[in-house]
């Protein structure tokens, strides 16, 4: 997470979740990405998501008026950065930090000789 906009909208994600919309939740969140505290993920946007996905926007606004993902979503937060996480995406494999947007292709050899090593010892 970069900035207040990307807890936020985790946060949110975490709300949508509740329901069982946590990936088409995601995916509209992607989808309307502008850059970080550019005004995308204000909470009125956030709950125009929620809406438009068909959630209960009372359950929805409820629980993130309510900031009970918040600590959860500052604790996953504080765990990448000492892990050294700058971006997203960031991965690990095996422990090993892997970064940017990496096709397929070249990470299933990467996770093939993890789950290698993992197997022989």
């Amino acid at each position: 997470m970069i900035g207040p906009e990307s807890i936020r909208a985790a946060e949110a994600a975490a709300c949508a979740n509740e329901q069982g919309q946590f990936w088409p939740y995601h995916d509209t969140l992607f989808a309307n990405q502008r850059g970080e505290n550019q005004g995308a993920f204000r909470d009125d946007t956030l709950q125009a998501f929620a809406a438009a996905l068909g959630l209960d926007e009372a359950a929805f606004n409820a629980c993130l008026d309510s900031g009970r993902y918040r600590d959860e979503v500052q604790a996953e937060t504080a765990a990448g950065q000492e892990r050294g996480v700058r971006s997203t995406p960031t991965l690990f494999i095996n422990g090993e930090k892997v970064e940017g947007a990496i096709p397929f292709d070249q990470l299933q050899p990467m996770i093939e000789a993890a789950l290698a090593n993992a197997t022989s010892e």
